[in-house]
């Protein structure tokens, strides 16, 4: 295994305590989480562990193991090749700070398959992503307060093909259970506009000339035409063909914000996420600059941004 500490054994990792009567199903979710939860489990943490690899194969046939995974990053992934059993994955930052107010966003890997994933807190289970899910891909985020992820291996005649895994992304600020991106479908108050130019990944001013619908993953693509670009930390958008000191590059947003193309500026702020980027705020250019007029007479302006 990978950049991880593996835990089993004795109190650190629990064992179904016995083996399956003949003929019977596969013992609950939630009882394989109290054999964890009655026998204790001891912390392992490393200050560089941020991807974990492992294999169910290396349990015996006729036990159910529950392993117990310790991750300390800001960013990383699971893979977990022919599971078998459940995993309790624990996510941590990379630092001492405390991990309230945090929020864990996960998207697992195109083909995903063999074991459900759950939220966990103190024994109670909610289902985050199914098995077979034609939503498999979509990204799942819940604060860290809520509770951790609880991975757990379905029935399968052959688990021989079967390999369960998702990346993992710790951020500041608070998002609901299930919300696949960090755009609400709800205009920006005029402070959360200000704060988003000073603290989003990039910040340009354009215009929308398309939008692709993804239904399977709840999902948007709006393609932008950008006259402006005021910052942005990775290369979405890239310089247009035809020049003129325009750009051209592609965010995402949400399937029920219910998006479409037309005419006018916008100002698109927003942030990195699995390596995509995601829509924040996005004020009518026009809406934005009284705002930003405003608070610079005021004094209120929390940064500065080039309005000629």
């Amino acid at each position: 295994m990978r950049g991880a500490a593996r835990v089993t054994g004795g109190r650190a990792g629990q064992l179904w305590p016995r083996p399956p009567v003949p003929g019977a199903g596969p013992p609950p979710p939630l009882l394989l989480l109290l054999a964890v939860l009655l026998g204790g489990a001891g912390a392992q943490y490393s200050s560089d562990l941020c991807s974990w690899k492992g294999s169910g194969l290396t349990h015996e046939a006729h036990r159910k193991e529950v392993e117990q995974v310790y991750l300390r990053c800001a960013a990383g992934s699971v893979e977990w090749m022919y599971p078998t059993g459940a995993l309790i994955v624990n996510l941590r930052p990379n630092t001492f700070s405390p991990s309230r107010g945090l929020t864990v966003c996960i998207k697992p890997f195109s083909g995903s398959s063999g074991a459900n994933i759950y939220l966990e807190r103190t024994g109670e289970l909610r289902l985050l992503v199914q098995d077979g899910s034609s939503h498999a891909g979509q990204v799942q985020c819940f604060s860290l307060e809520q509770g951790g992820l609880f991975v757990e291996a379905t029935p399968q005649q052959d688990i021989s093909r079967r390999t369960t895994g998702f990346q993992y992304e710790l951020t500041s600020g608070r998002r609901g259970l299930g919300h696949t991106l960090s755009a609400p479908c709800r205009p920006c108050s005029d402070t959360e506009v200000l704060l988003a130019v000073c603290t989003s990944d990039f910040v340009v001013r354009g215009s929308i000339q398309d939008v692709t619908h993804v239904p399977e993953r709840q999902e948007s693509v709006i393609h932008l035409r950008v006259s402006r670009l005021y910052r942005q930390k990775s290369r979405v958008f890239q310089p247009a063909p035809e020049g003129h000191g325009h750009w051209q590059g592609r965010i995402l947003t949400l399937l029920e914000c219910g998006v479409r193309p037309g005419h006018g500026d916008f100002l698109f702020t927003g942030h990195m996420h699995f390596g995509e980027a995601q829509l924040g705020c996005a004020p009518r250019f026009s809406d934005f600059r009284r705002t930003y007029r405003d608070a610079e007479e005021r004094g209120l302006n929390p940064c500065e941004i080039g309005m000629e």
